[in-house]
């Protein structure tokens, strides 16, 4: 069930952020890979779904992803939340899944 969650995530936060859904899977550090990725796992946590799931679900989709940088992307979200009104409503509207 948490998997399919994670499934409805990712093509929102796709939408949302104008990329493709195989493109966040990608190693790449493009700004706004990282930023959906991110977005990604802060909505998830938010759910909530455990760290460890969100790496399995990460790794099924082949990228492999440790809990560290997980955590990071999360709080970077919580931070830009709190300083960008834009960055809120983006939040709100992917709620809903």
């Amino acid at each position: 069930m948490k998997e399919e969650i994670f499934n409805k995530y990712v093509t929102k936060v796709a939408e949302m952020f104008d990329v493709e859904e195989e493109s966040i899977f990608e190693k790449s550090k493009k700004r706004e890979l990282v930023d959906a990725r991110h977005m990604l796992y802060y909505m998830c946590h938010k759910r909530p779904i455990k760290v460890v799931y969100i790496m399995k679900y990460m790794s099924k989709r082949g990228y492999d992803i440790a809990s560290a940088p997980v955590t990071y992307g999360i709080n970077s979200v919580k931070k830009r939340a709190l300083k960008d009104k834009d960055y809120k409503v983006i939040i709100k509207k992917l709620k809903d899944v």
